[in-house]
């Protein structure tokens, strides 16, 4: 008997979106999305998680191997690396909401290990509702910006993040906007040196963002 053919998805997660600002809300809705293919082997949806009208929203790329499995966003080394830039740079956790630009796990077998594979544009596209939602009912005063991906799922395809990094820079989906790399590129540095070097230039760019977000919230 043949294989069962796997079911596709309706791309997009519009349809998926409640009409509300309540992030509760929202999150229940994500968690039976299927805007795109990647629910059919993901562990779960990995929605973002903070308080509302955080003055930062940090936005990543997709969730990791270690947030698949335990449904919370930046738990795994790179999240862990994350928070010791924001240590660093003196911006406090609990006003910082954080999330991916997809919120399914895409990922290769390697073995019997799952391999972290780059969100295709038609993946990053069918989950920009969700981000969108998230910014909406936040209403964050800088969205930072974590790697390449995350900064094209906010700008589009043609944005480039070298000449752009560390800039405030404006979009549809957000005022201020602040685009850095992706603390998981810091754990690939080739050796420690450069390791140090990379951390100190993230840390930089948030303390720009919380600065940012800082005179703003003052105006």
């Amino acid at each position: 008997m043949p294989p069962l053919a796997r079911k596709s998805a309706a791309t997009g997660a519009a349809r998926f979106v409640p009409k509300t600002t309540s992030i509760d809300r929202l999150r229940r809705a994500a968690a039976v999305c299927e805007g795109c293919d990647l629910y059919q082997d993901a562990t779960q949806t990995v929605f973002g998680e903070g308080k509302s009208r955080s003055r930062l929203m940090f936005v990543g790329e997709q969730p990791g191997d270690a947030e698949d499995l335990a449904g919370h966003p930046f738990v795994g080394p790179a999240g862990r690396m994350l928070r010791e830039a924001m240590d660093q740079a003196e911006i406090d956790e609990d006003d910082v909401y954080v999330t991916n630009a997809v919120k399914h796990f895409r990922f290769v077998w390697r073995g019997k290990r799952r391999i972290h594979a780059k969100p295709r544009r038609i993946e990053i596209q069918a989950c920009k509702p969700w981000l969108e939602s998230e910014i909406d009912a936040v209403k964050p005063d800088v969205v930072v910006a974590l790697g390449a991906t995350a900064a094209q799922s906010i700008f589009g395809p043609a944005f480039r993040l070298t000449p752009n990094r560390g800039k405030l820079l404006a979009s549809d989906l957000a005022a201020r906007v602040v685009a850095t790399v992706h603390p998981a590129s810091i754990l690939r540095s080739p050796d420690a040196a450069a390791r140090k070097a990379e951390l100190a230039c993230f840390v930089s760019d948030l303390r720009f963002a919380a600065q940012t977000a800082r005179k703003t919230r003052k105006r």
